[in-house]
This record gives structure tokens, sequence and C-alpha cells, in this order.
């Protein structure tokens, strides 16, 4: 998807009051909200965590919000059946129950999927997986954001008992179900699913307290049947299925970053990171960065040269999933508070690749890093933006090097740019927004606490649940705001 040049952007912003006018079909609210309208709604459905399958977490497009109309937005609470600790996805003028629909789509952290109108609020659809009375209210949980099916017609989301469905779009109606992990009990889906040429990416990590035996381990399905196609496990590697846990010597070693996996643009292969376990550099792949083919084998690896230490301080270096700067450089947080930007050449083969990073940064406070960053592209300029617990910060990559460009002492969840604003989830309540390029506060929405939801921001509406799984409660709230 390319960006727009502003003459286009007007004559499309023209073109969809003129539909609104005439009183084209959806429930979308009316004025801005409904500017967006092209084919297939292309320019507005926003269909994965992150935005795009590289995980940049910024939309170019113009979304109708900007700096002078903010903070004039007006919200609407809704009440869920579960909380939602992660962030929706959106279609535009999607058909379900027979009509016309904007649509958010949500996964509550017990497995419930919904689909709610975008601009009254409702639920179109709910659907509650098989078991759902076994796990609701304990520690059983799932975290992952949902991903949409480029043909629109489908979305795929994730379960407590270790499964991804396949949903129709126009009902919630269950196409297939998919087991990915022989030990859903030790085995969690956080991190958000990804898409990339036909095939569904999931990715497995552990549940609080590290309690074993369990593996990270990387699934590509068939998007069309739910065949499983690819596994790779971080730990007993040199087995390409499905592991029972208890059957591979080492445990951990968690892939449970935000982002999951991270698509490299034009090649297919996967970006993702892991948590602390044992590392020999053949089968144990404890505290590294890993590159992965399209077929889910092992292309190329980063690992600190204190990984033991890491290891043994519970320092999870895939806290966070890697972020693709561009075709040349990579970087990684950690629970260890440190960014390291990393050379893409450097990570090539299968043998073991062992520091050498290019440039070592403090995360926003120094503190553990367990968000997903977002990176800005304007022109040739790119901007690396991160919030973690105790602060946001940006840095420009110029030369080859981070530069910080500016700091605030406001914690965030996952930052989203999206139309020119940056969008930074205060847990602890409020929705900052930002000049990205500045870092001058525009302001801040009202909203209550959370953990680690992130909002989407698109055709004239703004979505952020609220709560923490680690309550397991069986509600929730989700907040739109809407131009007025």
């Amino acid at each position: 998807m390319t960006s727009r040049s502003a003459p286009v952007l007007a004559l499309i912003l023209i073109a969809g009051v003129v539909l609104t006018a005439c009183g084209s079909g959806g429930s979308s609210t009316a004025g801005v909200a409904a500017a967006h309208k092209t084919v297939a709604g292309s320019t507005v459905d926003w269909t994965r965590f992150g935005w795009d399958a590289r995980r940049s977490n910024d939309d170019p497009h113009a979304t109708g919000i900007t700096a002078a109309n903010v903070g004039s937005l007006v919200r609407q609470q809704i009440h869920l059946p579960g909380t939602v600790d992660s962030s929706p996805i959106y279609l535009h003028g999607v058909s379900i129950g027979g009509a016309t629909h904007d649509a958010f789509f949500l996964t509550t952290t017990y497995g419930i999927t919904l689909a709610i109108d975008a601009g009254t609020g409702s639920v179109l659809w709910k659907w509650t997986p098989p078991g759902y009375s076994q796990w609701a209210g304990s520690p059983q949980i799932t975290t992952a954001t949902p991903v949409a099916d480029p043909s629109r017609k489908w979305i795929y989301a994730s379960s407590p008992d270790g499964r991804i469905q396949k949903l129709t779009v126009a009902s919630g109606h269950l196409v297939w179900r998919r087991a990915i992990t022989k030990l859903p009990v030790r085995e969690k889906i956080a991190s958000s699913l990804n898409f990339v040429s036909g095939h569904v990416i999931a990715t497995t990590g552990g549940y609080i307290g590290d309690e074993p035996p369990y593996q990270g381990h990387v699934v590509l399905i068939a998007a069309g049947n739910g065949r499983l196609l690819h596994v790779w496990n971080s730990l007993c590697s040199n087995v390409h299925h499905l592991l029972v846990p208890s059957k591979c010597f080492a445990s951990d070693s968690a892939i449970w970053g935000r982002a999951g996996a991270v698509v490299v643009p034009g090649s297919g292969k996967l970006l993702v990171a892991t948590g602390n376990a044992p590392w020999n550099g053949h089968t144990n792949w404890g505290d590294s960065t890993l590159v992965l083919t399209s077929k889910a084998r092992l292309a190329g690896n980063y690992t600190p040269a204190n990984t033991q230490l890491l290891n043994q301080a519970d320092l999870d270096l895939g806290s966070t999933s890697p972020v693709y700067l561009t075709s040349k450089l990579i970087a990684q947080g950690g629970k260890d508070g440190k960014i390291r930007l990393l050379s893409m050449a450097r990570l090539r083969g299968t043998h073991p690749h062992f520091g050498h990073e290019l440039q070592v940064v403090s995360t926003p406070s120094g503190t553990d890093l367990f968000t997903a960053p977002a990176v800005l592209r304007s022109g040739k300029h790119i901007w690396l933006i991160a919030a973690d617990n105790g602060a946001t910060k940006a840095w420009s990559l110029r030369q080859g090097h981070l530069h910080v460009a500016w700091h605030h002492d406001n914690p965030g969840t996952s930052p989203v740019i999206a139309g020119g604003l940056l969008y930074v989830y205060d847990p602890n309540g409020g929705l900052d927004v930002y000049q990205p390029t500045s870092g001058k506060l525009v302001t801040t929405l009202n909203s209550g606490g959370g953990h680690w939801n992130s909002p989407i921001v698109t055709d004239g509406r703004i979505a952020l649940p609220e709560g923490n799984a680690n309550d397991h409660d069986t509600g929730g709230t989700l907040d739109i705001w809407r131009l007025k």
C-alpha cells in the first residue's frame, strides 16, 4: 500500500463527503468519519496489530483526526464480556448480518471474539470458544490481537486453549480451529497474530512465573483450510513439529513480544526474539533475535554476549519483538533496559553470532521494555519511538545511529502513529496525543487504566480497550472516540 499525495487525498475527502450526503451504505457516523471511502476500504482498514506486517505502528494516511480537532472528540464507553488486553482491528464497509457496517473486531483474554459496530457501539456478533467456562476467571488467558484476511471475509483469532480459529466477518461463523500447542496450560498465545502470503503466523510463550515445561515456537498455518504447515521451536529447534513440552530437555524461551513475528518486507522472512532459556547456538536459542525463512527455518541469529547472565536474571531479550528499521538495520529491546541496534548482514547464517551491536541505547526510562515501538518514515527520515512504564522517547535514525529527538516522563504502552499524530496510552489512565517528530503534547484524552492495551486510529475514530488481563475479569470496556 502506498501513501497518497495531498491532491489525491483531497479528492478522496470530497468524494467521501458526497457519498455520505447521498446516503451511501454503512452505519458510519457522518462527516470526516465517512470521508475515506475507497474501493474495498483499502486506505482505512486496520487489519492487524502494528498496522502492517512489519509492525511499523505507522498508518501514513489521513484519518480525519487532526491536531485541531482531536481535543473535541466525543467518547463512547462500551461494556464488553471480557478484558481486551491487546488492540482491536477494523474493517470499513463490510457486510455483517446482511447490512453494511464499519466494524471493530476484538478478542477478550478468555477467547471471546466480537464484532462491534464502529458507528453505534452495538455488538454485531459474538463467538465464544468451546470450553470457555473451564478457564474463564483463571490465569489461563490470551493477549493476542486478531488479524484479518486480505479478502476481508474472515478474521483469525486466538483462545486460551492454545487454538487459532478462522471466523467469518459476516456472522462470526466458525470455519476451522487449529491447535498450536500440545500443552495450553503452560504455553500461552500472548503475541498478536500476523498474516503473509496466505499464512497465519502465531507464536507461543509461557505464563507468569515461567512454570516449566514449555517452549516458545513459531507456527505458520494455511489460511484456507487451517493446516499446520511449518513449526520452528526455539528450544530443540532440530524438531520441526509441535513438541510435547516434556519431551524437550530444555524449557522456556518464550516468544511473547507484543508484535510476535515481524515480517521483513519483500522477502517473507520473519523476525522473532526469545526470552530467557538455555542457549547453545545449535538447537537452543534462549535470549536471541532470530531470522526465519518463510518456511520457518533458521536463516540468521544474534545473541548478546551476556546471554548466560540474562538467562539467570530473568532479563528476557524477547520481552519485545525485533523492530524493522531498514533493510540493513533492526532494533531489539529487552527487560535489561537496553535497545540494541543490529546489522541485518551480521545476523546472516545459522552459525552463532555473539554481540557486535552497532549501538546500545537506554530504553525510555532505563527499565524493562514490554511494548512494541513505532517507526515513523517521512521521505528519507526515520524515527524510532518507544514507551515503557516510566517514559516515552523518540530517536532519529541518522548515518546508521540513533540520536535522541525528544523525551517525556509519561509512561505508555505500544505507541501508534496515524494521520500524522502519535498516540500513546498511559496504562495508569489517559491517551496522550503528540506531534511525533517534536514530542509536543497536543492533548490527553480521558480513559481508564490498563496493561498492554493500545489504540488504533482510522476513519475518524479511535478505539482503545481498557483493563488488565492479570485481574482475570470477565468484563471489560472499549473506548471509542468519534468526531462530532
